[in-house]
């Protein structure tokens, strides 16, 4: 029988090896990479959210406030003194945490406003390093735009300036700076604008799938062959149109007409190695159904599609 000494260095190396590998794979093999938004179970405490994830086969979850606290770096659970013990809850449960979503916002011109926004999203990045987290969230635009209307090239560049500045920062902290496809940056175009413009290896996109299709009217196919390259981390969520086609209101997965098997199937095709991240907007939509349910609905819609697009 062969014997096998592990070293010191050595077991430093496989270490370093295994932080190489896309997030999910570390989990338990029977696990999908599913993961959900904190921002559908506002009035969940930590554990509870770390036991429903786990009872339901989720690998991950996306921190986005939590029991109405959106400013999560001043969580207690995140304080110095406590975020060793937060880990271990997070490990413990054999899961990750999947992104830090932050409210911080790009477009802003004033110098004292953009300031404040760059260091939360600072903030941000340093509590997504100590979680072991690879993302952080931060927005194109805030989303008082109104009218929508395509961003300028002024803006577009005040966003990619932010973007590249924050990816800089992050470097040093194994983290990478996503924006999200929201507000009036959804298109194809803006968003290749934006990205390109950072041009860094610590940014890239958030992809709502949602609002690409519903705001934009691009089809997931093309959204992801233009924007695969710059798609770490994926928000899918389910609606239908109402009140003459000019609103839209969230459903349960599947019962809507967003087109979220072929999102999914689109991101499959070119090897997407990250999170399908349900994102119930529950915090904005309190009408919406309970997480219990829509939580554990989407675990087993989306678990049915990914099985169905296994390549």
């Amino acid at each position: 029988m062969l014997l096998m000494t592990v070293t010191r260095r050595g077991f430093l190396r496989n270490m370093s090896l295994a932080a190489l590998l896309p997030p999910f794979l570390l989990q338990d093999s029977s696990r999908l990479p599913i993961a959900f938004s904190t921002l559908g179970c506002p009035a969940w405490e930590w554990q509870k959210i770390l036991d429903f994830a786990a009872s339901h086969g989720f690998a991950a979850v996306e921190l986005r406030g939590l029991q109405g606290n959106l400013d999560l770096p001043s969580h207690p659970i995140f304080a110095p003194d406590r975020i060793a013990q937060t880990r271990g809850e997070i490990l413990s449960h054999n899961l990750r945490v999947a992104c830090v979503s932050s409210s911080a916002s790009l477009h802003e011109k004033d110098p004292a406003a953009r300031a404040k926004q760059l260091s939360d999203a600072r903030r941000s990045i340093d509590l997504a390093s100590s979680l072991n987290s690879p993302y952080v969230r931060v927005f194109c635009s805030s989303s008082d735009n109104v009218p929508r209307q395509k961003p300028n090239e002024d803006l577009r560049a005040r966003v990619a300036a932010g973007l590249k500045e924050l990816g800089d920062y992050a470097s040093s902290r194994n983290v990478i700076v996503l924006i999200e496809s929201h507000d009036n940056f959804t298109s194809v175009e803006v968003l290749r604008d934006v990205l390109t413009g950072a041009d860094s290896p610590h940014t890239g996109l958030l992809w709502d799938a949602h609002h690409t299709f519903a705001d934009a009217g691009e089809s997931p196919e093309y959204s992801v062959s233009q924007l695969g390259r710059w798609i770490h981390h994926t928000h899918l969520k389910d609606s239908v149109v109402t009140n003459s086609g000019k609103e839209r209101k969230y459903v349960l997965t599947g019962r809507g007409d967003i087109p979220i098997q072929r999102q999914i199937a689109a991101l499959k095709k070119m090897n997407y190695p990250g999170y399908f991240c349900f994102e119930w907007e529950k915090v904005w939509h309190p009408d919406l159904e309970d997480p219990e349910i829509a939580i554990a609905d989407y675990a087993r819609i989306v678990s049915t599609y990914l099985k169905n697009t296994a390549s």
